[in-house]
This record gives C-alpha cells, structure tokens and sequence, in this order.
C-alpha cells in the first residue's frame, strides 16, 4: 500500500481570527487519517475551531472541522474508501459500513458540519450531487460561500474569476 500522503494534492486549514478568515496550507506528511488531520487542526487559533479541506487524487476531497474536543467529517464520496486509507478512515470514524464494490459514488457524513458559517446542508448536498465538479471547483465554491474563496483560490493555484 503506498502511504497516504502521495496522493493528496493539497491539505488548507481555515479559521477565523477576529472575525477574519485565514487559510494556511497543511503539512501533508502526517495526515495518514481523520485522527491526525483533527489533531494538525486543533494548533489552528481559530474562532471557534478550524476547518481542513483536503483534495486526493483529483478525485474526491474531506472536510474535518474541529471545535474544542468535537470532530466533524465529511467525506465527498464513500465509494473512495476502497483505494484511500484516508477514505477508509473518514468512514470508520463516522462508524458507517464500508462500501460495497456495486455502490453509487455519494457522499458521507455531517452535511450541515458548515452550516453556522453560512453553507448550510442542502447547498452543500446540492454542490455534492455534481459528480463532473473536481475537487478543486466543489471546494472553491465552498470557500467562497464561507467568505475565503479567494484566499482559498490564491492557496492552490486556482486562478478567480
């Protein structure tokens, strides 16, 4: 199994800090789970905790949001969890089975893990339901509907509109 952190294309934690967003890209190389991506948030100084976006493989993302002792995922698409070890994990943690090889592509998790930040869960299911959207696009639209689009955009190399 090659280790986790080949295959991510990049790692953001946002926060606010007095009310305004910062985003700052994670060191990659011991983010192996959902545990050790919690655990690299929670040195974020945020307002009210802090959110990692995480883009792997090009192909599916996971957003971990930490506030105190609390852990929120969400997974972009369960069906990733068969080749991902970090899938599988966001998958474990959310103590649901592991997919099955007929499964549909769907997302797993918290839906509404944003939704006091202004992305509630019915936008984000709607956003989720794309599957021709990357990675990169669903979640520079996240950003964006949170208020750091363009820090978000600027962070990993999309260019704004």
């Amino acid at each position: 199994m090659t280790e986790q952190h080949d295959g991510i294309d990049y790692a953001l934690a946002a926060y606010r800090e007095e009310g305004v967003w910062q985003v700052q890209e994670m060191v990659t190389d011991h983010l192996v789970d959902v545990d050790a991506l919690a655990q690299a948030l929670r040195r974020f100084p945020g307002d009210g905790g802090a959110v990692g976006m995480v883009s792997i493989d090009e192909d599916f993302f996971l957003i971990v949001r930490v506030a105190g002792a609390s852990t929120r995922v969400l997974l972009s698409d369960i069906t990733a969890a068969d080749e991902w070890e970090m899938a599988g994990s966001a998958v474990d943690f959310l103590h649901l089975p592991m997919p099955e090889d007929d499964d549909e592509p769907a997302p797993a998790g918290d839906l509404d893990l944003l939704g006091d930040l202004g992305l509630q869960a019915m936008d984000l299911a709607i956003l989720l339901d794309d599957l021709d959207l990357f990675p990169d696009d669903a979640l520079s639209d996240i950003a964006r509907a949170l208020g750091f689009g363009e820090q978000f955009d600027d962070a990993v190399g999309l260019t704004s509109a």
